[in-house]
């Protein structure tokens, strides 16, 4: 070890002052001097030798420490190694374990369904086919319909991205029009609000729903209060559920705003224009449309501005519309965003009818295992009444040809004595019951032959 090494080289170290002073006393030559440094010598000599003999006691017990950690040491290496040969042992045992069992699974899986294989081709697979075929046709048919259904779907989202990239452009051409046709209106509001629900209803026909079916046009209801109201339109939603569209145009201050030179004025007109988006909020809400009698409406209403350019205009300046809105139980559409919500709620449509066609050819599965299963326990019942007559149809032919005196050899004898009959017996069946009462004699005879030795033995 190296340190072993180091602690012999510590006894030598002390004698390097002691060379030195022997080559001091060395160098003065005086007696005096020789004797002190004699005396020097033998005090660090001894003091020396005790440093060597404390450092001796030290080595001795370092020895002793290392020798019983080396023997933990090998001990615990020892055992290491025991465990890891145990450890790689049971690991081999349990892989070996699990291949036999899994080899033993499959072969049992394997017999079973072999076994199960040869019982089935034991029964009546032309009938089976013929049960189960409706059932195949009709799972074909599902099976299509749900491709075809998928098929429409990856169509309908194509469809659908092409028309949102087209109603991009046509939303930039409409924004256009609708500047156009402001100048035109020039601030008269019922044009205005005829121009709006013109605009909801192309949006309505380009969604896709349909109407009178998924949607209705200025319907007449009642509130509580017994007053007549007619909200622009009500798209149905699955579920039994509707949501109310009402057509508010606020393009009077807008027009003004859009051709005003003057910043501070423009200003003004703005705030107008703003102003005026909250005063349809706040008329439409009170109209309370949700709350219809005979509607069973979302609890919000889509409060819908034709103008594109106006609707972001006011979004981008006064924000807090749509909180106040929302707090009205109101939501701001613009044609874009509405015509995003129209084609979901028509996807929704489409998913619907998917489902009841796809319900129904389960029902119709179902019906169809039902009438198996009633077939299958009439088949038994045949079965078992099947049996049963031919157990009866046994006991009647072996009254007929079998045992003593049977019908076919009594009718047979009757023949033979002269009975005039135009029809005669199989050959087989008459050979059959002669046999049958020669082997029945026969038998009586052995038997009366064995009874009569008995009686006649001695006891």
């Amino acid at each position: 070890m190296n340190w072993m090494s180091l602690v012999e080289s510590f006894y030598w170290l002390p004698l390097l002052p002691i060379a030195l002073f022997l080559g001091y006393l060395w160098g003065n030559r005086g007696q005096s001097r020789a004797e002190q440094a004699s005396q020097q010598w033998q005090g660090q000599l001894q003091s020396v030798n005790e440093n060597n003999h404390r450092m001796a006691q030290q080595l001795t017990d370092l020895q002793s420490e290392f020798i019983e950690l080396n023997g933990l040491y090998q001990a615990a290496n020892t055992k290491l190694a025991i465990q890891k040969a145990q450890l790689e042992q049971t690991q081999t045992t349990q892989a070996k374990q699990q291949e036999q069992l899994g080899q033993q699974f499959e072969n049992l899986a394997n017999r079973l369904l072999s076994h199960s294989q040869q019982e089935f081709s034991r029964q009546s697979q032309a009938q089976v086919k013929h049960l189960l075929s409706p059932l195949q046709q009709q799972l074909s048919d599902f099976k299509a319909q749900l491709q075809q259904s998928h098929t429409h779907q990856v169509k309908d989202q194509s469809a659908l991205r092409q028309q949102i990239e087209s109603l991009k452009s046509l939303n930039l051409q409409m924004s256009e029009d609708a500047v156009n046709l402001t100048r035109a209106l020039k601030g008269d509001s019922r044009q205005q609000g005829d121009w709006g629900e013109m605009l909801l209803s192309r949006i309505l026909e380009d969604s896709g729903l349909r109407e009178g079916h998924e949607y209705q046009t200025q319907g007449h209801f009642k509130n509580d209060a017994g007053q007549s109201l007619r909200p622009d339109v009500i798209v149905h939603l699955p579920n039994d559920k509707q949501v109310v569209i009402d057509s508010k145009v606020s393009l009077t201050a807008y027009e003004r705003y859009y051709n005003c030179d003057e910043t501070s004025r423009a200003e003004l007109e703005l705030k107008a224009h703003i102003e005026s988006i909250r005063m349809h909020i706040k008329g439409l809400s009170k109209k309370n449309y949700q709350q219809l009698l005979g509607l069973k409406s979302l609890d919000y209403v889509l409060m819908f501005i034709p103008l594109e350019p106006a609707f972001l205009l006011a979004l981008e300046k006064d924000p807090s519309l749509v909180k106040n809105a929302y707090d009205n139980n109101i939501m701001l559409v613009s044609p874009t965003n509405l015509m995003l919500a129209l084609r979901t709620i028509d996807n929704l449509w489409r998913y619907q009818r998917q489902e009841q066609h796809a319900e129904q050819i389960a029902r119709q599965a179902g019906k169809l295992y039902d009438k198996f299963c009633a077939y299958i326990e009439d088949m038994e019942k045949l079965g078992r009444a099947l049996d049963s007559a031919k157990k009866t149809f046994d006991g009647a032919r072996s009254k007929l040809h079998q045992g003593r005196g049977n019908l076919v050899r009594q009718a047979e004898q009757m023949r033979q004595m002269g009975v005039q009959s135009s029809k005669q017996l199989p050959n087989d069946l008459v050979e059959q019951a002669e046999n049958t009462e020669v082997t029945e004699n026969t038998n009586n005879e052995n038997t009366a032959g064995r009874v009569q030795s008995l009686e006649s033995s001695p006891n």
